[in-house]
C-alpha cells in the first residue's frame, strides 16, 4: 500500500536525520544545530501530511516518538517492522469502514428529507436533482462535451469547487466525470440551470480528493449549462 510505503519513508527519514529528544548536537562537520533543527521540522511537517492524508486518525505522537526512539537506539520493539504495515492497515480499513457507516448514515437521513422538497426529483440510481431553468430543446448524450458553470459543495455548506470562483466557465467531456454529473447533465437544456445532489457512491466514493473534499462525501452541485458541444461523426 502506497501509505505505508510513505509512513515507512517518513519513520525512516526521523530515525536518519533527526534525534527524537530534539536536543542532541549534530556529529557531522559543516553541520550546524540550526540546520538540524530545520531538517527535523521540516520532517515532521512531511510526515505530519503523509498521516493526515492516509485516513489514520488519533495519533498518539508520544508512542511515534516512544518506537523511534527505540529504532534509533537500536533496542527491541514491540512489533517487528513486517507486523508494524499488517497493524497500520487494518487500522486503516477500520476507520474507512467506520467513517462509510457514518456518512451512509448522514447521507441516507439528508436525501430521504431533501426527497420530500418541491421539486425534487430522485432517479433509480439514487441521484436527485431540481430542475431551476429548464433551458432550450438542446440536452447532452454521453458522448458530448458541456461547457457549464457551477458550484460543488458538502452537506455543511462547504465549498469544495467552483468556476464561479476561478472567473471561467469549465468543458468537460460527460462520459469522463463522475457518474452523477453524467446521469444529471442528461436532463437539462442548454442554457438551463439544474441542481443536483449526489450520492457518493455517483461521486468519488472511498477517494478523499482534497482536504475540503473527503472520502464517502455527499455531493451538492448548482450547474449552469451555457452549451452542449456536439460529438463529431466519425467518418
Amino acid at each position: 500500500m502506497k501509505v505505508l510505503k510513505f509512513l515507512a519513508a517518513g519513520v525512516l527519514a526521523g530515525v536518519m536525520f533527526a534525534s527524537c529528544g530534539g536536543n542532541t548536537q549534530p556529529q557531522i562537520e559543516g553541520i550546524t544545530k540550526a540546520e538540524t533543527d530545520s531538517v527535523s521540522y521540516a520532517i515532521g511537517v512531511s510526515f505530519g501530511q503523509m498521516i493526515k492524508g492516509s485516513g489514520i486518525v488519533g495519533v498518539n505522537y508520544s508512542e511515534v516518538v516512544k518506537a523511534m526512539k527505540d529504532v534509533e537506539a537500536g533496542k527491541e520493539t514491540k512489533i517487528t517492522a513486517q507486523e508494524s504495515g499488517m497493524v497500520i492497515n487494518t487500522y486503516i480499513t477500520k476507520v474507512q469502514m467506520a467513517l462509510q457507516r457514518q456518512k451512509a448514515e448522514e447521507q441516507a437521513d439528508f436525501m430521504a428529507a431533501n426527497k420530500a422538497k418541491e421539486g425534487v426529483v430522485e432517479t433509480e440510481s439514487g441521484l436527485q436533482y431540481k430542475i431551476e431553468n429548464p433551458g432550450n430543446d438542446v440536452k447532452a448524450s454521453p458522448t458530448n462535451t458541456v461547457e457549464v458553470n457551477y458550484k460543488g459543495t458538502l452537506l455543511d455548506g462547504t465549498v469544495f469547487d467552483s468556476s464561479y470562483d476561478r472567473g471561467e466557465s469549465a468543458k468537460f467531456p460527460l462520459n469522463r466525470v463522475i457518474s452523477g454529473w453524467t446521469e444529471g447533465m442528461q436532463l437539462v437544456g442548454e442554457g438551463g440551470k439544474i441542481t443536483l445532489w449526489v450520492p457518493y457512491e455517483l461521486g468519488y466514493g472511498s477517494r478523499q480528493m482534497s482536504e475540503d473534499l473527503p472520502a464517502f462525501s455527499t455531493l451538492i452541485f448548482e450547474v449552469e449549462l451555457i452549451k452542449v458541444n456536439k460529438a463529431e461523426e466519425k467518418k
